[in-house]
């Protein structure tokens, strides 16, 4: 009872004021400091992997990467094309974009096959990655031309304008999700308590917790860069775990007031709170902070910045259930006692507070583990093998510019785009680096690929060849009249890679080459994915194992828990691959299937899973280790042990499924992939694994579950009734 989680509560419980007020000062501080030092954004380098982003390093050094643009597309509203309109337009939209400081380059307007729709293409100065953030002084002046001239219809598009749309549209399925999530966990936890006030703590302090997190992930991000997600996941693991490690925390402290019936103070009792689910808190978040930090292992910006928030916002929610919430039960619990002594002098009867749930539902539940463990095992693993056997078909892709929402008009426009002038669908952009004095010797080899591939009707074109001033680097560009998520395009890149490259280039001794361009990106980035995931997987097994171990000294346990979380996630995924890879489910979520899964769903789902699944591992296997301090043998404890923890493991899953779920609604396939992974893996994990397959485990193993360290029973406290209907 002195460890420095009790401590903490402790302190917080005789001061309570001072607690709120200081963590209020803490979440403001975490504002302040995050607004002081703004947010550092990914720059494009840090994306660079694979072939394709050595080919970009070199044309980056060499002044000949590709630059942002956007396409101005001028046509009629309605019949003939007036060229002459068209053409003056072209030349209004070409001299308001040179204007601009934001503008590279403006080429000559090009008119389409069928001469119904005029080009103009822009190109703009400095980073890709930056371009969204200039592109709205283009689309002014693209407007101002089509004020000018109403009989005409000017639409623009391009990479800048389509991130705009979807920054702007995921910004805007964020709010919704907090518009679902918010009342439903409300409502949840309004259930699980029945009391508006008591359901408002967990919400409010997860809330406050995402509030500092936000602040503290930018100061983070001048360490491992943001970009773009963080908010995401920030709210959505955030509102999860910080409002499950307040529940644990919470539910404990009602439970012991039940128990001792007045007779404990508020501080004695968020004291004992505080030293059995205040530690699981800990264990838990301790828990989920070292398996996220596996992504690190990915060497990939993407991974990284999801993990800078994840460890972000879970070690601030864990700070707050230590500080925050004894200080909130101290005073809620002093309030509630003032009352019952108000009642008591009036001659009213004490009100009931609720304590441990274990009705007949959870009897119910439990009744098939505690007759028949080894069948229940048995059954409930092969089920969830039959859910994960759809991963044998899993195909993993890069979630490509073509499956963003058609409801973005950039995205409309970009269709049009590419109806209307089918050979710029895709290019890839061939770089070569090599000693100044074989410039000539280069260009010749490049100007022989492009030949090639004239030939060849998966391309349809080229550009001519560009050498940095040095001439250390030369570039070539190659058209694709496909579209980049086609096979016809991932069969040009291959083609380019393996036949024409090696014959052309690869024969200039000394010479660095590679290809670049949407396509070889979107090949690259699930090919490093693929060749991380072994380091990334082994680490997280690792960790969980070395976790638990630490936390209950049983390497049977921790053995059990990473087989568990195995099963866990491989049967979600298997259920995502069922819903996502067919068509079945598109009108009834809401999504155009790709055939494929996006690339960075399967590792973030194994990585976070194991995580939160620690969450209900710590808390329902401390619950069972205290039953077995106590003197209660291992069978009782197990069945006691999850009985007491059956409630608020299934008011914490249901509010994490809440949580996740609201994403399934997001526009963007990818998020709607991992709303919907995350919860399905979270309602097996609570009602499969921790209702059948871990009791049914635990009671098959027995005394051995504890094995090499067994608990020290030598001070015994009265066993609880067993469980009912349960022998």
């Amino acid at each position: 009872m002195n460890s420095l989680t009790v401590r903490m509560a402790r302190a917080s419980a005789r001061h309570p004021w001072r607690a709120l007020a200081g963590w209020l000062v803490f979440v403001v501080l975490c504002l302040v400091a995050g607004s002081a030092v703004g947010l550092d954004s990914a720059r494009t380098a840090d994306y660079r992997v694979g072939e394709a982003g050595r080919a970009e390093a070199m044309a980056a050094q060499g002044g000949l990467e590709r630059r942002p643009t956007e396409q101005v597309l001028i046509s009629a509203r309605s019949g003939a094309l007036d060229e002459g309109a068209a053409r003056t337009a072209a030349r209004e939209v070409t001299a308001r974009m040179e204007r601009l400081p934001e503008v590279a380059a403006v080429a000559a307007p090009v008119r389409s096959a069928d001469g119904r729709t005029l080009l103009v293409e822009v190109a703009l100065k400095g980073e890709e990655r930056d371009a969204k953030d200039k592109v709205d002084a283009l689309l002014a002046e693209t407007g101002a031309v089509q004020r000018a001239h109403p009989e005409l219809l000017l639409a623009e598009t391009g990479s800048p304008s389509i991130s705009k749309g979807v920054d702007r549209q995921r910004g805007e399925d964020l709010a919704l999700s907090e518009k679902i999530t918010l009342p439903v966990t409300l409502i949840t936890l309004l259930l699980v308590f029945g009391s508006l006030t008591m359901a408002a703590v967990p919400l409010l302090l997860a809330l406050s917790s995402i509030a500092a997190a936000v602040g503290l992930s930018m100061v983070a991000s001048h360490l491992s860069p943001d970009t773009g997600v963080g908010t995401n996941v920030i709210l959505m693991i955030g509102l999860a775990v910080g409002v499950d490690y307040t529940l644990f925390h919470l539910k404990r402290e009602r439970e012991e007031r039940a128990r001792h019936g007045g007779r404990l103070g508020s501080e004695a009792l968020v004291e004992l709170a505080a030293a059995t689910s205040g530690r699981a808190v800990v264990v838990s978040g301790l828990a989920v902070v070292a398996s996220t930090a596996t992504l690190y292992l990915a060497s990939d910006v993407i991974f990284s910045s999801l993990a800078t928030g994840t460890v972000v916002v879970v070690l601030v929610a864990v700070a707050s259930s230590l500080t925050a919430l004894p200080a909130l039960l101290t005073v809620l619990g002093e309030r509630a006692e003032r009352r019952a002594r108000r009642r008591a002098e009036r001659g009213r009867p004490p009100r009931r507070t609720r304590g441990e749930s274990g009705g007949r539902v959870w009897t119910a539940l439990l009744r098939p583990a505690a007759r028949h463990p080894l069948g229940t095992l048995c059954g409930a693993v092969l089920a969830l093998l039959g859910l994960a056997l759809p991963l044998t078909g899993l195909h993993i892709t890069e979630m490509s510019r073509d499956t963003h929402s058609r409801e973005i008009p950039a995205m409309q426009v970009y269709d049009r785009l590419n109806d209307e002038f089918p050979d710029r669908r895709v290019t890839h952009q061939v770089v070569v680096r090599a000693d100044a004095g074989r410039t000539a010797e280069v260009g010749e080899a490049l100007r022989r690929l492009a030949a090639r591939a004239a030939q060849d009707p998966l391309f349809s074109g080229s550009s001519p060849v560009r050498a940095s001033a040095d001439g250390r680097v030369s570039a070539l560009e190659l058209k694709v009249p496909h579209l980049g998520n086609s096979e016809q395009a991932y069969d040009s890149l291959e083609r380019l890679r393996g036949t024409y490259l090696p014959a052309t280039v690869g024969r200039i001794d000394g010479a660095a080459y590679g290809v670049t361009g949407d396509v070889a990106r979107y090949t690259d980035y699930p090919a490093h994915q693929n060749a991380k995931l072994p380091l990334v997987l082994g680490a997280l097994l690792l960790v969980t194992f070395a976790m638990t171990l630490w936390a209950f000294r049983s390497a049977v346990l921790a053995l059990l828990g990473v087989v568990l979380n195995l099963l866990s996630a491989a049967a979600a995924l298997g259920l995502l691959v069922l819903v996502f890879q067919g068509t079945w489910a598109e009108d009834l979520l809401a999504f155009d299937s790709t055939g494929s899964i996006g690339s960075r769903v399967p590792l973030f789902l194994f990585v976070i899973l194991f995580g939160l699944s620690m969450d209900y591992q710590v808390f329902v296997v401390s619950r069972i280790r205290e039953e077995v301090l106590a003197g209660v043998p291992t069978r009782q404890a197990v069945l006691d042990g999850i009985r007491r923890s059956a409630s608020v493991v299934t008011s914490a899953a249901v509010v994490m499924t809440t949580v996740f779920v609201s994403f399934v609604f997001l526009h963007i396939i990818e998020m709607k992939q991992i709303g919907f992974v995350l919860a399905a893996a979270v309602l097996i994990d609570a009602f499969v694994v921790r209702i059948l397959l871990l009791p049914a485990a635990l009671l098959l193993l027995g005394e051995r579950t504890w094995w090499p360290v067994r608990p020290d029973r030598s001070v015994r406290q009265p066993a609880e009734p067993p469980l009912a209907g349960v022998r």
